[in-house]
C-alpha cells in the first residue's frame, strides 16, 4: 500500500468515525421518455448493425487498450457516474468504447489459476499462450522462481509487440502503473516472476537450484533492464514508453528528483534512464522526461524516442493528479503523445495503453477513484479515435479494448433510476410523487449501491449507520463482506470491444489468449 493510499484510508476511517451530514439529491431521469422512443431507438440500433461493413483489410496499425481490473460492473458503474457528472440520470450514458461495433466475453482463467493475476492474463493477451501465476511471457512449463537466463530463453513466448517490431513497425507502451508492472512488461520482458522489476528485487539464490541469482552473469535480467536491453528489432521499434516507476531505472546512489525521501532501487549502479537515451540515439533523437514540463516540451516532429517516468512508483490516480508536485500527464495526454510519435512511421505501429490504476483503487476498496480512472481510460480511447480520424488512419487501425481480469465489485440493491451511483440505495416509491427513502437492512441501517465481496472496507465493529455519511467522498471505502488488507480479483469473464480491420473476429465467448491471434491475423 503506497503513501497516498494510506492517507486515503486514514481519511475514510475519519469519515466513518465522525460522520458528515449528507443528503442525496432527488434523481433526475433523462433519456428517451416518449413511449415510442424506446422502440424507435431499438430499431435504429438494428439498422445501424445491418449497415456495418465487414472490414477484412490488413491492419496497418493495432492498438490494445487494457483497463486493468475493469470488469463489467466497473464499466457499468463508470458509465453511470460519467453520465451523472454530465447532469444526466446516468444509466443511458455510453463510454467511448461502448460505441464499438464488435464485442465478446473473455475467459480469464490462467494455466494454474481459476481467478488470475495480471501476469498470466496479460501474457495470454500479448502472446497467445495461457501462462502460470506471476509469470510473464514464458510458457507454462517454466519452473516457479526460475532464475536461469538460459532456461527463460528456452521457455519464452513472443509477444505481439515483438512480432510487430520484426515486421518493421514502430511500437509504444503507455501505462498509469509502473512501466515495469505486469501488464506493460508482458509485452517486452520474459521472466518467471513479475516482481523482479529491478535487480534489487531478484533473489540472492535460485529457489530451485540454490545457484547464485542476483548479480550472476547466467541469471535472468530484471524487467527494467530487459526494457533497455531488448532485441535489436525491439530496441529500434520501441519509440515511446510512458508511465511510472522511475526508481526501478535509477541507481540507489541517486535520489528521486521529485521526492526527497525516495531513491533509486538499482544495485548495479546503472542509470537506465540515461541508457535509454544513449542506446536509442543511433536511430533518432531520444529524450527522457520525468515531469509535465519536460513531457510538454517533447515535440514528436523533432524527436523519435521518448521515455517518460513520472513517479517513483505508480502514476497518480486521475482524481489526485492535479496535486502532483512536479505535474504529470494524464493517460489521455500520454496516449496522444505516443500516437503522434508512432503515426510518423509509414509502415504502421503497435501501441499498448493501460489504465493500470483502476485495479489499484479496487484493491484499496475505493470505488470512486477506480471509476474516475475508468472514465479517464475511456477519454483516452476517444482521443485516440479522434487523432486517428484526423490523421486519416482510423480505417487502417484495429483497436481492441479489454481487461485482464475483474474485481469483487458489486452493484446491488434496487436503487431508482438516476440514484447517485456512489450513494445510498433508494428504491422506487410505492406511490408516484412520494419522496424517495433510504432502503434499510434488517437492522434498520441504509447501505450503498456499490460494495465489495472482500477487502479493507470490512467494518470489524459491525455495519455503521451511513445515514449522515458522505459516501460520495473521494476517500470513502465501500463496505466489504470479508476482511482483507487488499481486495482480490474476481474470476468472471470480462468484456472485449473492437473496431477496425478484422474486428469482426472478436465474437461470442473467447479464450483470453485468442485476442493475440485476432491482432496477429489483422497485422499479417
Amino acid at each position: 500500500m503506497n503513501r497516498r493510499l494510506i492517507s486515503a484510508v486514514a481519511t475514510a476511517v475519519a469519515l466513518l468515525a465522525h460522520g458528515a451530514a449528507f443528503a442525496q439529491p432527488t434523481p433526475v431521469v433523462q433519456g428517451p421518455e416518449v413511449v415510442a422512443d424506446w422502440f424507435n431507438d431499438g430499431q435504429s440500433f438494428i439498422e445501424q448493425g445491418k449497415a456495418l461493413p465487414v472490414n477484412n483489410r490488413r491492419a496497418k496499425n493495432v492498438i490494445l487498450f487494457v483497463g486493468d481490473g475493469m470488469g463489467v460492473s466497473t464499466i457499468t458503474a463508470a458509465r453511470i457516474l460519467e453520465g451523472q457528472m454530465k447532469g444526466k440520470s446516468g444509466e443511458e450514458n455510453r463510454l467511448s468504447f461502448d460505441r464499438f461495433p464488435y464485442t465478446a466475453l473473455s475467459k480469464t482463467y490462467s494455466w494454474d489459476q481459476q481467478t488470475s493475476d495480471s501476469a498470466p492474463t496479460m501474457t495470454a493477451i500479448a502472446t497467445g499462450y495461457k501462462a502460470r501465476e506471476g509469470q510473464l511471457s514464458v510458457n507454462h512449463t517454466t519452473p516457479r522462481g526460475e532464475c536461469s537466463a538460459a532456461v527463460i530463453e528456452a521457455k519464452k513466448v513472443r509477444s505481439v509487440l515483438e512480432e510487430a517490431a520484426d515486421m518493421g513497425k514502430s511500437t509504444g507502451i503507455v501505462s498509469t502503473a509502473r512501466i515495469t508492472h505486469a501488464t506493460p512488461a508482458a509485452l517486452y520482458a520474459h521472466t518467471a516472476m513479475r516482481d523482479w522489476e529491478a535487480d534489487s528485487n531478484l533473489p540472492v539464490t535460485d529457489i530451485n537450484t540454490g545457484a547464485p541469482c542476483r548479480g550472476a552473469d547466467h541469471a535472468v535480467k530484471d524487467i527494467a533492464r530487459q526494457m533497455i536491453e531488448v532485441s535489436p528489432s525491439v530496441r529500434k521499434s520501441l519509440k515511446v514508453a510512458l508511465g511510472g516507476g522511475r526508481t526501478y531505472f535509477m541507481p540507489n546512489t541517486l535520489m528521486d528528483p521529485e521526492y526527497a525521501k525516495d531513491k533509486g532501487r538499482r544495485l548495479d549502479g546503472r542509470d537506465l534512464t540515461q541508457e535509454w537515451v544513449t542506446t536509442r540515439s543511433p536511430y533518432g533523437r531520444a529524450a527522457y522526461a520525468w515531469n509535465k514540463a519536460q513531457f510538454d516540451a517533447f515535440e514528436p516532429d523533432n524527436h523519435s524516442y521518448l521515455l517518460g517516468l513520472f513517479e517513483p512508483s505508480h502514476a497518480q490516480y486521475e482524481a489526485d493528479r492535479a496535486n502532483d508536485p512536479a505535474g504529470e500527464p494524464s493517460l489521455t495526454e500520454m496516449t496522444e503523445k505516443a500516437l503522434r510519435v508512432l503515426l510518423k512511421d509509414p509502415k504502421g505501429f503497435f501501441l499498448h495503453a493501460e489504465g493500470g490504476r483502476i485495479d489499484h483503487a479496487h484493491h484499496a476498496g475505493n470505488a470512486k477513484r477506480a471509476l474516475i480512472d475508468t472514465i479517464e481510460f475511456s477519454n483516452a480511447i476517444q482521443r485516440t479515435v479522434d487523432v486517428l480520424k484526423a490523421a486519416g488512419a482510423l480505417d487502417d487501425t484495429l483497436i481492441i479494448v479489454t481487461a485482464d481480469h475483474s474485481h469483487t465489485f458489486t452493484i446491488a440493491g434496487y436503487p431508482s433510476r438516476g440514484n447517485n451511483i456512489l450513494g445510498l440505495v433508494r428504491e422506487v416509491p410505492a406511490k408516484d410523487g412520494t419522496p424517495l427513502k433510504n432502503s434499510l437492512d434488517l437492522n434498520g441501517k441504509p447501505f450503498t449501491t456499490l460494495a465489495y465481496t472482500n477487502g479493507p472496507g470490512f467494518r470489524a465493529t459491525g455495519r455503521p449507520d451511513l445515514t449522515n455519511l458522505d459516501t460520495t467522498d473521494l476517500n470513502f471505502l465501500q463496505e466489504a463482506t470479508v476482511p482483507l488488507a487488499s481486495e482480490t480479483h474476481a474470476g468472471e469473464d470480462v468484456a472485449i470491444y473492437a473496431r477496425g480491420p478484422k474486428a469482426h473476429l472478436v465474437r461470442g465467448s473467447m479464450e483470453q489468449n485468442w485476442i493475440f491471434h485476432v491482432m496477429m491475423e489483422a497485422l499479417k
